[in-house]
């Protein structure tokens, strides 16, 4: 199960936290559709936060089609994300320069803006071709009328 942890001076509303800390248990794999989100008297006994937050984190993944409420139950995963494993080669790969990075005297800030430009770096340029290669492709077309 699933255990949140919230970060008071992340400036992300708490209940965000909530949501974006299931979505990616979800991506990794870590929670699949059927499983069982823990209770919001749970959450509130593990991180002292109000009811209505975590009521209000599981409406929203409700609404997005992650998560199903039923009457006496519980809130259960309905939906899934991505294809990404927590014990896959590319995850022990990130580990391990994680871990020199660590070594190299970063701190957790400091990888994750690294982390997080070469990301969009690497990203955006999949997303430049793929748009360069649809406008060849419309222009392609236009010639056709």
């Amino acid at each position: 199960m699933i255990e949140y942890r919230i970060d008071r001076r992340s400036g992300v509303a708490t209940y965000l936290q909530i949501v974006q800390q299931t979505k990616q248990a979800l991506r990794l794999g870590l929670l699949e559709p059927g499983d069982k989100l823990p209770t919001a008297r749970e959450v509130v006994a593990a991180t002292a936060i109000n009811p209505n937050t975590v009521l209000k984190a599981y409406r929203e993944l409700e609404r997005e089609g992650l998560a199903e409420g039923r009457r006496g139950l519980g809130t259960f995963v309905r939906g899934t994300l991505g294809r990404g494993s927590a014990d896959s080669a590319l995850r022990t790969e990130l580990a391990a320069w994680a871990d020199r990075a660590r070594a190299g005297g970063l701190d957790k800030d400091d990888v994750t803006a690294l982390f997080t430009s070469v990301v969009e770096e690497r990203f955006e340029e999949r997303f430049e071709e793929h748009s360069r290669h649809s406008k060849r492709t419309e222009r392609i077309k236009g010639d056709d009328a």
